[in-house]
């Protein structure tokens, strides 16, 4: 077999050297569409459903929202593992499924589940889906940082949530920006227990103050001269004052009773469970940027940079990114270590091939053959959608070695047999005649009248 392709290469060399073409424009394209990453995603297909169950204790979040959730998700479809977790005011479900299975397609029947179960859940919960990602999709992540005091963990922290976090969520292949470290801005009502018992107001008249007074309300159409007048009462609170003169209520004499009067309101922070510290010097606000399953890392961590340094202009004064963890940085040297490795063996057969054969064309069969089997690679890569990292760049840096180890000894081997032969053999059938295999120790083939009307016979030492 490998006679005959030798021998149909050279009758065809046009066609040899247009096919050549074809899988190196090929395999340029496969380079550029192959997913980089520098960890191996050997993570199983899973869906996450979490599920927020305020004031709860695990005992009731288990039994009210965990356990109801896990039996339904059970009989989903290829689904071989369902776990459940609870915590205090959070419920978490992970569905793996088979290997195989596509990731959209597991969550659109992990949905159709969830509507089969919620009316088993509790009135007030409502579970959602996880980020589309793996447990590798952590790509990226920062830290603001305000080194001359002007702006609080709070500030950092809206900053965050309200400028980067929805900016970074556009970037193509993101599927989530987690938000950590800070203070969550809160309009917090500390009720005295006291004065609602002096008023006989009960807390959840409180509430619904409150509620209804945070709204805005929608009127009608009045039409004066020909033009149209829109009625709407507004209502949203906008700042501290607006909620403190909320009426929850009457005296014996008719005297409003504001929300003032019952309860101390103040601006504070959310109750956290954690924080985020840089290098040791204090508490910082940050993000983390999650990557949505099947994207090019090093193509989403550059958009991502990118972003951020066109956010950086609209920050405050003395506010500043810092990058904490970057994988790009991992890819990149991959990749350069790849391209320095191709670089020395291409050298190397040059050396030794000018050296030792004193024969500088024939240093091009190795040097054309590496990178086009480096390209054959990535375009079975990119066909069998697997990504590139370091695992596989390292596997395709090591068979460096040994397709110039193969390339090498070939090349010496065509070098002896083309001193052993005869002086006037046309270059075509010397081709030919390397290309036969070699019996009995001897260099011996008897050819047909046609193509070629002639016999070699000679006796390898």
């Amino acid at each position: 077999m490998i006679e005959k392709i030798i021998e149909m290469s050279m009758r065809n060399r046009f066609l040899v050297l247009l096919l050549t073409i074809i899988v190196f424009a090929a395999g340029i394209y496969a380079l550029q569409n192959t997913p980089l990453d520098a960890i191996p995603d050997l993570s199983d297909v899973q869906v996450i459903v979490y599920t927020d169950y305020p004031g709860q204790a695990p005992q009731v979040v288990e039994a009210q929202v965990t356990y109801p959730l896990t039996t339904a998700m059970l009989a989903v479809p290829y689904a071989k593992v369902v776990r459940g977790y609870s915590f205090f005011d959070v419920s978490f479900v992970y569905i793996i499924f088979e290997d195989g299975t596509d990731m959209y397609w597991a969550r659109s029947r992990v949905l159709e589940y969830l509507n089969y179960v919620r009316g088993r859940l509790p009135a007030s919960v409502t579970p959602s889906l996880g980020p589309d990602a793996t447990g590798v999709g952590w790509v990226y992540e920062y830290a603001l940082v305000d080194r001359t005091g002007r702006h609080d963990l709070a500030q950092l922290r809206s900053i965050q949530d309200w400028y980067l976090r929805y900016s970074l969520q556009t970037i193509p292949g993101v599927s989530e920006v987690a938000s950590i470290g800070g203070y969550v801005k809160q309009y917090q009502v500390e009720v005295d227990p006291n004065a609602l018992l002096r008023y006989d107001i009960p807390l959840a008249m409180v509430k619904v103050a409150i509620q209804r007074s945070n709204n805005d309300v929608g009127g009608r159409l009045v039409e004066m001269a020909e033009t149209e007048y829109m009625v709407r009462g507004l209502g949203y609170i906008k700042t501290l004052e607006d909620l403190k003169i909320i009426p929850v209520g009457v005296d014996d004499d008719g005297t409003p009773i504001r929300l003032e009067d019952v309860a101390n309101v103040q601006i504070g922070p959310e109750l956290r469970r954690g924080l985020a510290e840089l290098n040791g010097e204090g508490e910082v606000a940050g993000g983390i940027i999650v990557m949505r399953y099947g994207e090019n890392a090093l193509t989403t961590i550059k958009a991502v940079r990118a972003k951020l340094e066109e956010l950086k202009q609209g920050l405050p004064e003395g506010v500043e990114i810092v990058p904490v963890y970057d994988r790009g940085d991992l890819i990149e040297r991959a990749i350069a270590n790849l391209e320095r490795t191709l670089i020395e063996e291409s050298v190397i057969v040059i050396l030794v091939c000018v050296l030792f054969l004193l024969h500088l064309r024939s240093a091009l069969v190795a040097i054309i053959m590496l990178p086009m089997g480096v390209l054959i690679a990535f375009i079975l890569m990119q066909r069998l959608g697997i990504n590139s990292n370091i695992m596989s760049l390292g596997g395709i840096a090591i068979a460096i070695g040994a397709m110039v180890d193969a390339a090498i000894v070939m090349i010496e081997n065509a070098h002896k047999h083309i001193e052993r032969a005869p002086p006037d053999t046309p270059r075509v059938q010397l081709m030919y005649l390397l290309s036969r295999r070699r019996k009995g120790g001897c260099f011996r083939r008897w050819l047909l009248p046609r193509p070629f009307p002639w016999r070699v016979r000679r006796c390898c030492r």
